[in-house]
């Protein structure tokens, strides 16, 4: 299944400006189109537009007819198809969002269940608290600066709402809490599925069932991510990046390297460089 951005990529007139990869298939790209008909049949991931310049040629054909403005944001949730009609130039930031890893980030950022992640279908409107974040993401991809890009995705992740719905499965709160500070206790040990299965008093088959629907990515991969945040703290030190490798449980600086990438959009060495300005 295509994301919106493998779409606009197969159009012969849209233009990428600026892209910018931020880890775990999300990215950020700066986009130029005009004269031009893009149909997203059930795209793959969430997209978020601010348009940046122009779009008062732009008209949703699937909707209510209405055209966008400078300032607009637009809000695609995973799945939602749509058709646009394009008759003057205009220049847009998209963010590209897979849906495990923001129903993640928005899991650990909210400190609840995964399933509560609300993104409703949001075409042309005025959404100042959106606006200000995808306009800081649209610098970052000119600029190639990660750490804007890193402060502005957290910002957008902190506005989401949650909605109300049955939870079935899962695991509950104080086991989901249980299991992130044995996280955090033992992030430079090698870690096994079977310590958590023991914590949460249930089968290895079970708990990853459980975890994967409270927290919306697999429990290995929650731990990579709490193993990169806790490098991105200690690289602010002056650690040898080989120390702060070990320090988080990466076998090997290479190993700790290609994750660390994987997960960011950049290296360790230089992620330091750009905090240290």
């Amino acid at each position: 299944m295509a994301s919106v951005r493998d779409f606009l990529e197969s159009s012969p007139v849209a233009t990428a400006a600026a892209t910018l990869d931020l880890g775990g298939g999300r990215c950020v790209t700066v986009w130029e189109n005009r004269n031009d008909r893009v149909s997203c049949e059930a795209p793959r991931g969430h997209a978020f537009s601010l348009y940046l310049a122009g779009g008062t040629g732009t008209r949703r054909l699937d909707g209510a007819g209405a055209s966008g403005w400078p300032g607009a944001v637009c809000v695609f949730p995973d799945g939602q198809p749509s058709e646009w009609e394009i008759t003057t130039p205009h220049r847009f930031a998209h963010l590209y969002l897979p849906d495990d890893r923001l129903r993640a980030d928005f899991a650990r950022t909210h400190d609840c269940d995964a399933r509560r992640l609300d993104v409703p279908e949001i075409t042309f409107a005025d959404m100042p608290h959106l606006a200000a974040p995808l306009a800081a993401l649209a610098r970052a991809a000119s600029a190639g600066d990660v750490l804007l890009a890193d402060t502005a995705l957290s910002e957008i992740v902190a506005q989401l709402g949650a909605r109300k719905v049955p939870l079935r499965g899962g695991l509950s709160p104080h086991i989901l809490r249980r299991i992130d500070e044995w996280i955090e206790a033992h992030l430079d040990e090698a870690i096994r599925l079977s310590d958590f299965a023991a914590l949460a008093a249930l089968s290895p088959f079970h708990l990853h069932r459980m975890f994967r629907a409270s927290r919306g990515i697999p429990l290995h991969a929650w731990i990579t991510e709490r193993r990169i945040d806790r490098a991105k703290s200690l690289l602010r030190g002056t650690d040898p990046v080989l120390e702060v490798a070990l320090a988080c449980g990466f076998s090997s600086q290479s190993h700790f390297t290609r994750t660390f990438k994987s997960g960011t959009g950049t290296t360790p060495a230089a992620w330091r460089t750009a905090i240290k300005g």
